[in-house]
């Protein structure tokens, strides 16, 4: 395992500082704004426009590294990355920053799709769902680093944006310094929407409010800290807190998912979120204690929700066709990733702070009706159809690059799993 991991070490490095810019940019740039007295829906334009280019990235980047390569394109990717970050101190408006923010969107796509790839090559299939564990881990780490940077530093200032500028900077260092050799080109992307709805509509329908809720909580949480009066640090911790949550209680939901019908958990998953938002809208921020256990409480469906989505579109799918559909959702999430802000920003504008809640309650809602509609229109698959659940990084973005990480994407990888615990229970 240590041997495994040392061998992909610059590229984690390169993911940590590539995702702790990330976190930084993602907390900073809604608070700055919120400061210079925007509207909660210019906010939201903001963070469609980053939604926008990470899923254009998804799809564009493969074909550049193809005509370039893997070295070319990470680093001009990063450049961008860091022009972008720059430019935010530079001018100050609207307009200028949903065009900056879509330039970090589509490098940060990119990038990941790029670090991944080289990841994938350094994998086999004995150590490949360790790798992809130590892989989710460094990535929400980075994430939470780079959130709780944003405290130390005045987001009125151009300090903590050259910050941001530097950790970029840095990331494309270990992968250009690398002797590895170009992995294999990238995933193309390849997804048919209506013929995987027709294969599992509760997956597809589900992601898509997966991203909604995902979308409206990254890109405008911030935005309600702020107006509640959090201070920076208390902020952080709030964003923190959730994605711990979500971390913490993929395995139990995921695990009560292999062994019953998913929908139900489905089901169980979206009143926990409405409760959870209940909660939050009912006592605000008054009483910390309080907000931060809803916060917590939050988490724990928040992101775990999409991994349950994909494990029940794979329930249908053959075993080698595991990317394609992880593909298909995760562009399908990205299209929805566009949507949320919007509609959030409008409803925060109207009807204040705690409409990002409600509106969340109401997608949560949606998720758990629509799988309580679909266990009453489909059986559950039989036992020997089924895949198994893999938790994912409590992450708002990811690629179909990881797809090609995931373990799942060995199609031997369930008979492998149902044979240790064979095993297991022998002994």
């Amino acid at each position: 395992m240590i041997q495994s991991v040392r061998s992909v070490a610059s590229l984690l490095l390169s993911t940590f500082f590539l995702l702790t810019a990330m976190g930084l940019s993602g907390y900073l740039i809604p608070i700055r704004a919120v400061a210079e007295g925007w509207s909660t829906f210019t906010i939201s334009l903001i963070a469609t426009g980053y939604a926008i280019a990470f899923t254009a990235s998804c799809i564009i980047t493969p074909r550049l590294v193809l005509k370039v390569g893997h070295v070319r394109v990470f680093g001009a990717l990063t450049t961008i990355m860091a022009m972008s970050y720059l430019l935010h101190t530079l001018i100050v408006d609207p307009v200028v920053w949903v065009l900056t923010r879509a330039m970090a969107g589509f490098s940060i796509a990119g990038g990941y799709m790029i670090i991944e790839s080289w990841l994938n090559e350094k994998v086999d299939n004995e150590n490949r769902g360790a790798l992809f564990s130590v892989y989710m881990v460094v990535s929400m780490s980075a994430v939470m680093v780079g959130q709780y940077i944003v405290p130390l530093g005045d987001p009125l200032g151009a300090g903590l944006f050259m910050v941001c500028t530097l950790i970029c900077s840095m990331a494309v260092m270990p992968t250009l310094l690398s002797s590895a050799q170009s992995p294999q080109p990238l995933t193309q992307v390849k997804f048919d929407v209506p013929a995987l709805y027709r294969r599992s509509p509760a997956a597809v329908i589900g992601t898509l409010l997966a991203g909604l809720i995902a979308s409206a909580w990254g890109g405008l949480g911030p935005v309600y800290a702020s107006q509640l009066g959090l201070s920076t640090a208390e902020g952080a911790s709030m964003l923190a807190i959730a994605m711990i949550g979500g971390a913490i209680f993929q395995y139990p939901l995921g695990r009560a998912s292999d062994r019953m019908d998913r929908r139900r958990v489905m089901i169980v998953a979206g009143l926990i979120g409405i409760a959870a938002c209940a909660l939050t809208v009912s006592f605000g921020v008054d009483n910390r204690i309080i907000f931060f256990a809803g916060m917590l409480f939050l988490g724990t469906v928040l992101f775990p929700i999409y991994s349950l989505n994909v494990a029940h579109a794979n329930d249908h799918a053959e075993p080698d066709e595991f990317v394609e559909v992880s593909s298909g959702l995760m562009i399908t999430y990205g299209v929805a990733t566009m949507v949320g802000p919007v509609v959030t920003g409008v409803a925060m504008d109207w009807f204040g702070p705690h409409a990002l809640f409600v509106v969340i309650a109401i997608c949560f809602a949606a998720y758990s009706g629509h799988a309580a509609w679909r266990i009453s229109r489909r059986e559950q698959p039989t036992e020997d159809m089924r895949s198994d659940f893999l938790p994912m990084a409590a992450l708002p973005d990811l690629t179909p690059q990881t797809a090609e990480l995931d373990p799942r994407s060995d199609p031997a990888w369930g008979e492998q799993s149902s044979e240790e615990e064979d095993e297991s229970a022998a002994s």
